[in-house]
């Protein structure tokens, strides 16, 4: 397929470290259309959502989620707009779905890294909680948080050099 000039950006980071943020400004400095995640959770599945929360219910509806969010980049793609992820993107092979599909299709893609430390990132997730502003989608307990962290992987220097990689540490 023809290389096109659109990008497709990723945003990773840990919880709590800015993805939103970061992500809706780039898409304003872009002019590209920013895919959220937790907000298609929160819209389409959260209420649905089992009174257990199991890893594997939450996984399961956001791969069907972001699969439809890569089906309908491609169209913004091919009309030369950006696409930008901010999907966690919590492990590397998350974030190779993302890059192999961008790769197939011929779009370029760039990795954003938001690097901030655990400690600053819980503390603004307690913000978040209570303030329940703009970015906020639902709450984060320390669990949460906890789960999250343990699983996290940091995008390994392959995969920034891959990817055309930049750290973002706001």
């Amino acid at each position: 397929m023809a290389s096109h000039t659109a990008r497709v950006h990723l945003i990773c980071g840990a919880t709590g470290a800015g993805k939103s943020t970061y992500s809706a400004r780039l898409a304003q400095d872009i002019r590209g259309v920013q895919f959220s995640i937790d907000e298609w959770m929160q819209r389409l599945h959260n209420a649905d959502q089992p009174a257990e929360m199991r890893f594997e219910w939450f996984f399961e509806h956001v791969q069907r989620n972001t699969a439809q969010m890569r089906a309908m980049a491609e169209q913004l793609c091919e009309l030369d707009i950006p696409a930008i992820f901010d999907c966690g993107f919590t492990s590397s092979a998350e974030r190779a779905i993302f890059a192999d599909w961008a790769e197939e299709m011929g779009y370029s893609v760039q990795l954003h890294f938001v690097d901030v430390p655990a400690e600053t990132r819980w503390d603004r997730v307690q913000q978040r909680n209570h303030e329940q502003a703009e970015t906020f989608q639902f709450e984060v307990t320390r669990p949460m948080f906890d789960f999250i962290e343990s699983i996290w992987e940091a995008p390994s220097d392959a995969e920034m050099a891959r990817m055309s990689g930049i750290v973002v540490t706001p």
